[in-house]
């Protein structure tokens, strides 16, 4: 049985960029947040703002849409946040709940 996955743009003070695919975008937000893995470069660099994500129906769709998304240009990659969220806002203060099942 597939599950819903999404793509995902996390960012942080200094807007730089971390782009993921995940099953669980509430509970993967968390984990960027809270550091869990503190050796990671979004845990080194302090990613804690969700500022962009869709849904893809497999999550072999949300990889392939990473991998595409992460192939652009950094120009892109802000116009693609910059469509949907303007002012470069934590998303999952409002959509994290909405998300969580």
């Amino acid at each position: 049985m597939n599950r819903a996955a999404f793509t995902y743009i996390m960012s942080n003070k200094s807007h730089t960029l971390y782009v993921g695919a995940t099953h669980d975008l509430a509970e993967r937000v968390r984990q960027h947040k809270q550091k869990v893995f503190p050796n990671a470069f979004t845990a080194r660099y302090h990613f804690d703002r969700l500022v962009w994500y869709e849904s893809h129906p497999t999550f072999e769709e949300a990889l392939t849409r990473e991998t595409s998304i992460k192939m652009w240009t950094r120009a892109r990659k802000v116009a693609l946040i910059q469509a949907e969220n303007p002012n470069w806002q934590d998303l999952s203060l409002r959509t994290i709940r909405a998300l969580s099942f």
